[in-house]
């Protein structure tokens, strides 16, 4: 397995931990964690989608003011 692949997967499993854990703590019910534990990374992927967009207009932008 490349490593890009291995870091991505260790990556991802320590954020659905850390993610189920908080959730647990703070709702004590294992079925809400659960799910919170899944969906938040989902948005967190369509947020970060959409926060590279806004960053390639800036440097976009950036490189009509410089020219």
């Amino acid at each position: 397995m490349p490593t890009d692949l291995a870091k991505t997967f260790t990556y991802l499993t320590i954020h659905l931990t850390i993610g189920f854990s908080v959730a647990y703590v703070m709702t004590g019910s294992v079925a809400l964690a659960g799910g919170i534990a899944i969906i938040e990374p989902c948005i967190n992927a369509v947020a970060f989608f959409f926060h590279e967009k806004a960053w390639q207009r800036v440097g976009a932008a950036r490189k009509l003011i410089v020219a």
